[in-house]
């Protein structure tokens, strides 16, 4: 477990989380999937552990009868998703994209399997490009994004 910090695209909303664990979990339900566009990948973080600033930036939609997911108002970048009933209610999973550093995070678990479809395969001759290549065909003179 160690201690990562964070923050939504525009900034206006940053976090450090202490005892994080270095396994995340990815969810393939159908709200997760509206939400992010794609499967939802967070981390596990207590209540405790979270020290939030800019919370009058965040926006909490209760997106089910046991759960809410919260995101930045200023930039609307997804936050994270919270139980709100039963034994791990209030805990935050966080979303690994924001997150400062991954390094060492590896997936661990998966939620609602039964539910993946394409959108989550990742098929063999796929294009790949680095960011040297996307800076250089769309000639951007500084790193992207």
């Amino acid at each position: 477990m160690v201690t990562r910090s964070g923050h939504c695209m525009c900034g206006a909303v940053t976090f450090t989380a202490t005892d994080v664990s270095s396994e995340f979990g990815a969810c393939y339900c159908e709200m997760c999937r509206r939400w992010n566009g794609d499967r939802f990948v967070g981390v596990h973080v207590p209540i405790a552990a979270m020290q939030i600033n800019g919370a009058n930036q965040i926006s909490t939609h209760k997106s089910s009868d046991w759960a809410a997911r919260s995101f930045c108002k200023a930039c609307g970048s997804n936050l994270w998703y919270r139980l709100t009933d039963g034994p791990d209610a209030g805990n935050y999973s966080v979303a690994l994209g924001l997150f400062d550093d991954v390094s060492g995070m590896k997936l661990a678990r998966e939620f609602f399997v039964d539910r993946k479809d394409c959108l989550f395969d990742l098929p063999e001759g796929r294009i790949q490009m680095t960011t040297a290549e996307i800076n250089a065909k769309y000639g951007l003179s500084e790193e992207a994004p």
